[in-house]
């Protein structure tokens, strides 16, 4: 079956790399796994043999249409053929368990989606993607480094990241230019920050990556304008010694003094 490229496919195909994916995602027979891009079916019948029961999301209306016909799909194989884009995790969870959604991510989708995702973590318990290496290494980053950025702290604020393994090119076909990465999230069930809304946090975090050279006060400046520039002192706002933005730490509630005196400027608590 030829490869589209405007859906940006590159088909996983090293039994070593598949063997981890399943070991790292260890699905237990009656969970609610749900597979995002199955394409030829690399991971699809492994997790299915394990889960029992298996929904996956494919845009490609012919790939879909062969995970259908193939007879092991008659043991609990749900095809929904639509843009992972558009998915209602929260009706397709319905009353049952919080799902475990794995995938081979299309690159030019992988931010937009994680965030969609986050959006309704109320029906997701956790997340094993394959993204390109760049962007896990962002999403996993460590204060005080080169890829500590604006993803960085928008996951922490509602999840636990962590890159497990990195993946060569030869694992696919046809075989990518860069390499890829394994990374697991764990949404948490409430906010790990006191962040308001995600559309203030967005906005905040935007504003302080900006420009990474600066100190957080003249990087908000224009958050806060007119109002008591001393809440950027409070030291658990700041990794000590150093007043940057590549030093915030993610998991000390680093957003807390900053976010709740710009949602009070803007009327939001």
């Amino acid at each position: 079956m030829p490869v589209r490229k405007r859906f940006g496919q590159h088909f996983l195909h090293d039994p070593g790399v598949i063997r981890r994916i399943i070991d790292a995602v260890a699905p237990l027979a009656g969970e609610r796994i749900v597979e995002v891009g199955p394409g030829r079916g690399a991971l699809t019948w492994e997790l299915l043999k394990r889960a029992k029961r298996l929904d996956v999301i494919e845009i490609d209306r012919d790939l879909a249409r062969q995970l259908e016909t193939d007879p092991r799909a008659e043991s609990g194989l749900h095809v929904h053929v639509e843009n992972v884009l558009d998915t209602d995790f929260i009706r397709l969870r319905g009353a049952g368990e919080p799902l475990r959604v794995v995938g081979n991510l299309p690159y030019n989708i992988s931010t937009p989606l994680l965030f969609r995702l986050l959006t309704q973590r109320a029906a997701i318990s956790d997340m094993y993607f394959m993204l390109q290496k760049e962007v896990v290494d962002r999403m996993a980053a460590q204060p005080g480094t080169k890829d500590y950025g604006r993803l960085t702290v928008m996951l922490a604020a509602v999840a636990e990241v962590e890159g497990l393994f990195d993946v060569g090119p030869g694992a696919f076909q046809p075989r990518p230019k860069v390499w890829s990465a394994i990374v697991r999230l764990r949404p948490a069930e409430n906010p790990r920050f006191d962040i308001g809304d995600d559309g203030a946090l967005r906005t905040l975090v935007t504003a302080a990556f900006s420009q990474r050279r600066k100190t957080l006060r003249n990087s908000l400046k224009g958050l806060l304008a007119g109002q008591d520039n001393r809440i950027l002192r409070y030291r658990s706002a700041i990794a000590p010694g150093n007043a940057r933005t590549g030093a915030i730490r993610p998991a000390r509630r680093p957003l807390l003094p900053i976010g709740r005196l710009y949602l009070k400027s803007h009327g939001r608590i």
